[in-house]
């Protein structure tokens, strides 16, 4: 039996994506009403096909409020998400406290994982504080890489490249609940220290801030010399050095919170330790230029100089298939547009995410009607079934702002749309 302590989006996901295995689980949270909603099966968070996958495994999966009912498993994952500040510090105490409550009521013998993202140094704490506690029980604490991504963290939880396993030796073998549970999987398990697997977590997340980072620059050099980034990508992907899989899509900035608290966490660590972050610098400048990139279209179009044109935004949460608004650059750039008339659209933000000055509608096709400019913000699949025709039809306007090209650029062209996107030069 396998226990899951902390019912975030982290734990809710993999505690499923565990019994879709066939294990028998005990998934844990303190808050007795977000227990009783999951038990009922009511998910309180957005993820494509969770909802199913859930109703398929119902059976093998136990929520409990009760932190006693874990003493009965063999492996029990703490898998609460750590929130951010706004400075991107860990409010790592909402994990301490589950912790430190589960490891009262754990049998001897059992195996404890920290799934969590935490700092480095984090786990190897709990350990000599467990060792202290337990010596005598031989419980044994591991630390787990997550790399659960918003809006397809079910495909990445049941189809893992690689665990990635932190140990206080990674000479000894993994032992037998933690090993079966992760062979179940069928991928390859990296055993290494606690401090290299916490350190792991941040460098993929490095690497992958350098590739947005390289799109970004180059996508903002085609927009200005008339070359288009799309046509690049493709020559990339073939270059063996950088792959099919690499992350080439330009955006608007990072977003979310998790890639910003590691950028942080290494400048944290290169100022103490003196070792050169300019690089990291570098990359957390470049997003915040590029999330003003919609008000710079915006600016460069000379549409700031009409205060009375009406204006949609679709899109609100920082990327699609997630409720989460974490440094969204939809939000950013309604900041800029607090004197105008605006009205915006998206399927999951909370209805109070824009303040009172922005109308909210029901629908896209709501939002667009009688507005002179229309910027989808978030690439959320439904806008892009909104045709040239609808627009025509719709809008009075004719300017569309689609950073992630949602619609067919070239048609808006020839319906006689001013037409603007992340990496390519303005259509008109």
């Amino acid at each position: 039996m396998i226990g899951f302590a902390g019912l975030s989006h982290l734990g809710i996901v993999s505690s499923i994506a565990a019994a879709s295995k066939g294990c028998e689980i005990v998934a844990h949270d303190p808050d007795p009403a977000l227990c009783d909603r999951l038990s009922n099966g009511h998910l309180p968070i957005l993820e494509p096909d969770l909802p199913d996958l859930l109703a398929a495994n119902r059976s093998r999966i136990r929520f409990t409020s009760d932190a006693t009912a874990l003493s009965k498993c063999e492996l029990i994952v703490f898998s609460v998400d750590v929130a951010t500040d706004k400075d991107n510090y860990s409010d790592l105490s909402p994990l301490q406290q589950l912790i430190d409550k589960v490891v009262a009521h754990v049998s001897p013998g059992t195996v404890l994982v920290v799934l969590s993202q935490v700092p480095p140094g984090f786990t190897r704490k709990q350990a000599d504080k467990l060792k202290r506690l337990h010596d005598d029980h031989g419980v044994q604490l591991f630390c787990q890489v997550e790399t659960l991504i918003f809006g397809c963290a079910v495909e990445r939880a049941l189809h893992p490249e690689r665990f990635i396993i932190g140990c206080s030796n990674p000479e000894l073998p993994i032992p037998p609940p933690l090993n079966t549970y992760l062979k179940s999987f069928g991928c390859p398990i990296l055993p290494m220290r606690y401090e290299t697997a916490e350190l792991a977590k941040i460098s993929i997340n490095m690497c992958l801030v350098a590739s947005i980072s390289v799109a970004n620059t180059l996508a903002e050099i085609c927009e200005k010399i008339g070359a288009d980034w799309s046509e690049i990508v493709p020559a990339l992907r073939l270059d063996k050095r950088i792959g099919q899989y690499a992350y080439l899509n330009p955006g608007l900035g990072i977003s979310g919170g998790n890639l910003e608290r590691d950028l942080a966490t290494v400048l944290r660590y290169a100022e103490k330790y003196k070792t050169d972050g300019g690089v990291v610098a570098s990359w957390i400048k470049n997003s915040h230029h590029r999330k003003e990139w919609a008000w710079a279209t915006f600016k460069n179009l000379g549409l700031d100089k009409n205060p009375a044109e009406r204006i949609a935004v679709l899109g609100l949460t920082y990327k699609e298939n997630t409720h989460s608004l974490k440094n969204s650059p939809s939000l950013v750039f309604l900041s800029h547009l607090t004197d105008r008339e605006v009205v915006a659209f998206d399927p999951v933000a909370v209805s109070d995410a824009t303040g009172p000055k922005v109308l909210r509608t029901s629908t896209a096709l709501e939002a667009i009607k009688g507005v002179d400019v229309l910027a989808i913000m978030t690439p959320w699949p439904e806008f892009c079934l909104i045709t040239p025709e609808i627009l025509v039809q719709n809008m009075i306007g004719r300017t569309v702002i689609d950073p992630y090209r949602m619609l067919d650029g070239m048609a808006l062209k020839a319906q006689g749309f001013i037409y603007a996107t992340l990496g390519a030069p303005v259509r008109e």
